[in-house]
């Protein structure tokens, strides 16, 4: 088959630059393995514009003129997007397959004569969540279940047979490269001696979300309050492509805050690291933290890491809720730097491991095999089908509410992964606990809640209408 492919996304011979480009990297070559032509359509930047083969069957031609670096993709003059159509519906032309990455090339209309799957790769970027709500293809991938609940209660409200082209093909991560590796050339990035120093890694883009200041906040922690001098934190720098104001704005500020808190001595801000190094830096470290915000479709970083044999401290936000129980991996409420700094204090001078029991369940249910393999069949046994039909239906005294995939209880009140808040809420708590399959409006009523604020409640998304 000739398979099309679709990344808003620069993608660059040999650096990898997020989740996403990993996977669309590791998809496109199983697919040329298997003897399929697959050309990939991809945004031209300054280190990215000549087209390159990942593999003699799998040809990226940078060719896409959005704007760069992130965010506002789309802010380019209409012709250069009536430019973009053209060029994949050229490239559409004779092909039998189209598959895009990410759902942000947001005109329908341009690949419903050819069978196509789409797949969502993250909660939170503007075109991707329009992409979805424009999705007209065979299929619509999400990466997780928590990502499936959160495009099931959002775009599947309008459309009636939308659940049954939603499907899950978990990212796989492949684990006979993230094993315990002995560092090497990764010494030559990262200056570090992993014999003296106590190594903490923040492997994470430059977004406030991501959880620097969490990071921070927790190597204060443990310097000053538990006393680990030899402390080094490891943060990588954005590649040129990815530099903007914004970017060096944010690297500052938060040198600043480093420096204030007197930190400076154990912080390295270090070049990208290259995607076959990431083993040997993984291995480098006592603990790996993911304490940000983001709302993550997947969230690669810390399962990895534990693959490496590196523990891992990640916050109760999005998918790390649920991608492993709780006695798997250690997880904090966001924000709560001290009982993440206690439990990396522990990490640290005890030298924990990942234990048998947490690596078991990684690789059993998140191995790269069953990722390609689900991809594989979704993308070669796709269809044309008739486009979704829009539905709207009517909120009415009878529409029952519950707590959307978004939030969580928890003894202290509702997580809300958009707002990044703890919220005490007694009165919606106790309804929910009440009612945990979904209440009416009057059954709110009956507890002194008003049609006002129950409709409060549902335009702040702390609930949804079923």
């Amino acid at each position: 088959m000739k398979i099309v492919m679709f990344s808003i996304n620069p993608l660059f011979r040999d650096y990898v630059t997020g989740g996403a480009p990993k996977q669309i990297k590791n998809i496109s070559v199983y697919l040329g393995e298997l003897g399929h032509e697959v050309v990939i359509l991809a945004t031209r930047c300054v280190d990215s514009c000549v087209e390159f083969r990942w593999h003699e069957n799998v040809l990226v031609k940078p060719i896409l003129r959005f704007r760069q670096p992130f965010p506002q993709p789309y802010g380019i003059p209409a012709y250069d997007i009536a430019n973009m159509i053209q060029d994949v519906a050229t490239h559409l032309d004779g092909a039998d397959r189209f598959y895009m990455h990410d759902g942000e090339f947001l005109f329908p209309y341009a690949y419903q004569h050819i069978p196509t799957v789409v797949a969502l790769r993250d909660n939170v970027y503007p075109e991707t969540i329009l992409g979805g709500f424009l999705f007209q293809g065979d299929r619509l991938i999400a990466v997780s279940e928590y990502s499936r609940r959160f495009y099931a209660e959002t775009m599947g409200r309008f459309f009636a047979d939308f659940d049954e082209r939603l499907l899950v093909v978990s990212t796989g991560i492949d684990w006979d490269i993230f094993k315990p590796t002995t560092p090497k050339e990764i010494l030559e990035i990262v200056p570090v001696d992993p014999a003296q120093d106590a190594i903490v890694i923040h492997p994470h883009r430059p977004e406030p979300s991501k959880g620097l200041p969490q990071t921070i906040a927790v190597a204060d922690l443990l310097v000053h309050q538990y006393g680990i001098k030899n402390l080094k934190v490891l943060v990588p720098r954005w590649l040129k492509v990815g530099l903007s104001p914004e970017v060096a704005a944010f690297y500052q500020e938060m040198e600043t805050e480093i420096q204030s808190r007197h930190l400076t001595e154990h912080f390295i801000f270090h070049e990208w690291v290259p995607q076959s190094l990431m083993p040997q830096y993984y291995s480098l470290g006592a603990v790996t933290l993911g304490l940000g915000n983001f709302v993550e479709s997947f969230g690669n970083a810390p399962y990895e890491s534990l693959g490496c044999g590196t523990p891992a401290i990640v916050s109760r936000v999005s998918t790390h809720r649920e991608l492993l129980p709780d006695h798997l991996i250690d997880k904090v409420h966001f924000g709560d730097a001290e009982t993440a700094a206690a439990i990396a204090a522990q990490m640290i001078i005890e030298k924990r491991k990942p234990s048998p029991e947490t690596l078991a369940y990684l690789h059993e249910n998140y191995g790269v095999q069953s990722q390609l393999e689900g991809y594989a069949q979704a993308i070669l046994n796709a269809k044309c089908r008739e486009p979704l039909a829009y539905r709207h239906t009517p909120i009415t005294a009878e529409t029952r509410y519950k707590l959307p995939a978004w939030c969580y209880l928890w003894e202290g009140g509702i997580y809300h992964d958009f707002l990044a808040q703890h919220q005490i809420i007694p009165a919606l708590q106790t309804l929910l606990q009440q009612y945990p399959q979904g209440f009416s409006e009057q059954q709110a009523i009956a507890q002194n809640i008003s049609p006002a604020q129950l409709e409060g409640w549902y335009r702040d998304g702390y609930l949804i209408a079923q």
